[in-house]
């Protein structure tokens, strides 16, 4: 496992703390910036990319 491997993990635990938290307060853009936190955690785990180049494709897409 790399270090952007690694850093997907822990955003991926990060994201899913964002949501409850959001959830919690009624907070709707924390909840769904956990929800994409997560999304950008899983794939840097299996693709081993950044947040910011994830970022950059998906803004090609």
């Amino acid at each position: 496992m790399n270090s952007d491997q690694f850093e997907g993990k822990w955003k991926q635990i990060k994201g899913d703390f964002k949501k409850k938290y959001g959830k919690i307060t009624d907070d709707e853009y924390t909840e769904a910036e956990g929800d994409f936190d997560k999304l950008a955690g899983k794939v840097q785990e299996k693709y081993g990319k950044s947040k910011e180049d994830l970022k950059n494709e998906i803004d090609k897409w």
